[in-house]
């Protein structure tokens, strides 16, 4: 088993019950089969509020029958793509933020769908789940777009490196998904010449080569199988992986600390990406 994902046992993915959508559910399926892991399917239903003016307890026994619906069409979806993954469904009562940050915390993987909202939507809107859930999740964190986006034949990810701690955790799981996916993996450091330094731009870029180079090293080891590329970009980090990934099975990133309920400790690079990238991008928390 690997070393990422082996002590939990569910691939947990976030299902909309207003919009059928089968991008995320697709991903959560497949990632599952490939793990030997089971897939639980959730609905968070957001309590009622009954005050002295309004009663929601109708409009929450609507949500609760459109959550029901959608579980058991999305569970008899899922059991068709994957008939050998183990599917359970669970309707949960309270924010959806709040209830599947709550799963990721035990979860071998949190799946969860984009509607790629500006960012002003994304912490106006109660119904947006990536970025809470991304910022405080334990486990890794899949956010799959919208539209379905063309992959490179030969399929690739692109890992993003640092050299720090949470970039090493994202190699390693970027290694995983290559070897069980049987794809190519292109390792990215991006660098920013700096504007004040004593040493010439080529001696600092080399310097970069070698720490890229020297940090995979061990990994290319372990997994022999996947066909290793390694480059070192300048520029904007956002915008060179998310162009790097535009036909990408996926972009990996890793994420410091964990973060409050706002999800403002994702980290500039996570978040743009979130926003920016085409591909599903899989953030891998420190530790």
């Amino acid at each position: 088993m690997n070393t990422t994902t082996g002590r939990r046992r569910e691939i947990v993915v976030g299902i909309d019950s207003v919009r059928e959508g089968h991008l995320a559910l697709a991903w959560a399926a497949d990632e599952a089969h490939h793990r030997r892991l089971a897939l639980r399917l959730v609905v968070a239903v957001p309590p009622a509020h009954d005050t002295q003016h309004v009663d929601d307890t109708p409009r929450h026994q609507a949500r609760t029958r459109r959550g029901k619906d959608a579980l058991r069409a999305a569970a008899d979806w899922a059991r068709t793509r994957r008939p050998d993954v183990a599917v359970t469904s669970a309707l949960a009562d309270g924010p959806p933020a709040a209830v599947m940050a709550g799963l990721a915390q035990e979860a071998a993987m949190t799946v969860l769908g984009s509607r790629h909202l500006s960012r002003t939507e994304e912490f106006l809107s109660t119904g947006s789940l990536v970025v809470p859930v991304t910022a405080q999740a334990r486990c890794p964190v899949v956010v799959v777009g919208d539209a379905e986006h063309t992959t490179q034949d030969p399929a690739y990810l692109v890992v993003g490196v640092d050299g720090s701690e949470s970039s090493r955790a994202a190699l390693a799981l970027a290694f995983e998904e290559a070897d069980l996916r049987r794809c190519a993996l292109r390792a990215i450091a991006v660098w920013q010449p700096p504007v004040f330094t004593l040493r010439t731009g080529d001696t600092l870029f080399h310097a970069e080569r070698r720490l890229l180079s020297e940090t995979t090293a061990g990994w290319a080891e372990k997994y022999p199988d996947v066909r290793l590329t390694h480059e070192v970009l300048t520029g904007s980090p956002v915008e060179l992986l998310a162009d790097a990934a535009e036909h990408a099975v996926a972009v990996v990133v890793g994420r410091r600390g964990r973060g409050g309920y706002t999800g403002m400790r994702v980290g500039s690079v996570v978040h743009g990406l979130l926003h920016r990238a085409h591909c599903p991008v899989i953030t891998v928390p420190t530790g």
